[in-house]
This record gives structure tokens, C-alpha cells and sequence, in this order.
């Protein structure tokens, strides 16, 4: 008797895990796309070629929620999103099927990415916007403080005119 009540609290324990780790499920993919491009294919998607029913959509906030219809489920369908994140230089999407395993996810996410490619062919390489921040810090660490009133060192060659002309342009 005490064996199984040790071990009935551990079932439910490990129940419990699993449902909540479903109930977080998602699927994010980096895409090299514009916040833009994705958030219009996606919708195209989800529409057209789908042919799922768009419940809610918002243009500016990049979000799409969608009926996603289920085979196991008798003809019943689930709630899904479609969010387009962009951060600094990098856009994710993030495919949401909460009550769905997580291959749902994964297979929509795959086939948006695929027609990205097709619609947009290969994306053009995104500079990163932290660039700045790295170039100020290295800076910072070439000279000490007490060398700041010293002019900067030219490491062009003097024979070619580059540094001139660099200089006037600003």
C-alpha cells in the first residue's frame, strides 16, 4: 500500500509535466526575409494555399490566428498562430499549435519557409545593426584615456589620396 502511494504521486507529477510542456509548444525559425515579406506570405499561406479560415489578423503587430483543422480529430479544428518577430537585424516566426503535437508545427513551419524561397527567391544579406556598438567598444580599448587630444593613427598608404578625400567627405 505505501509502495503505490508513492508512486501514484509521480504519475501525477509526470502527467502533469507533459501536459504543461504541450500547452507551451511552439516552433520558432530565423528567417532572412523582412518582418514584411513574412507577415504577407504567411497570410497568403494560410489562405490561399491552405485554404484555412483567418480568424485574426494585424498587419503592424505581424500576428495571424487561424482554424487549423485536424485529421485525427473527426473534422474538429484548433486554434493556431502564426507570430513574425523582428529583433535588431533578425526576424523569427513563430508557429504556435498549442493542442497539437509539435510535427504540426514544425511541417507549416517548413512549408512557409519553402514559399518564402519560391515567392522571394534568396534573400539578400542583412547587415547586423549591433556593428556599431562593437566598433565603439574596440575603440575604447585601442587608447588609453589620456591619449584622447592624440590624432588618429592614418593606417592607410599616404601615397594614394584615399585619407583625404575620406576626410573632407565628413
Amino acid at each position: 500500500m505505501q509502495h503505490t502511494r508513492m508512486i501514484l504521486p509521480g504519475m501525477i507529477l509526470a502527467l502533469t509535466a507533459v501536459t504543461t510542456e504541450a500547452a507551451f509548444a511552439r516552433v520558432a525559425t530565423d528567417s532572412l526575409y523582412t518582418k514584411a515579406q513574412n507577415y504577407s506570405a504567411a497570410l497568403r499561406f494560410l489562405r490561399v494555399d491552405k485554404g484555412y479560415d483567418v480568424v485574426e489578423r494585424d498587419a503592424e503587430a505581424a500576428y495571424l490566428i487561424f482554424r487549423y483543422p485536424t485529421p485525427e480529430r473527426n473534422e474538429q479544428s484548433v486554434t493556431g498562430t502564426i507570430e513574425v518577430v523582428e529583433l535588431d537585424s533578425r526576424v523569427t516566426l513563430i508557429v504556435k499549435l498549442p493542442q497539437m503535437p509539435q510535427y504540426h508545427e514544425r511541417v507549416l513551419s517548413d512549408q512557409l519557409i519553402r514559399k518564402l524561397r519560391e515567392e522571394y527567391g534568396t534573400p539578400p544579406p542583412r547587415k547586423p545593426k549591433s556593428s556599431k556598438k562593437k566598433a565603439k567598444r574596440g575603440d575604447s580599448n585601442k587608447q588609453p584615456s589620456h591619449f584622447e587630444d592624440a590624432p588618429p593613427e592614418d593606417d592607410s598608404p599616404s601615397d594614394d589620396g584615399k585619407s583625404s578625400d575620406s576626410a573632407e567627405k565628413k
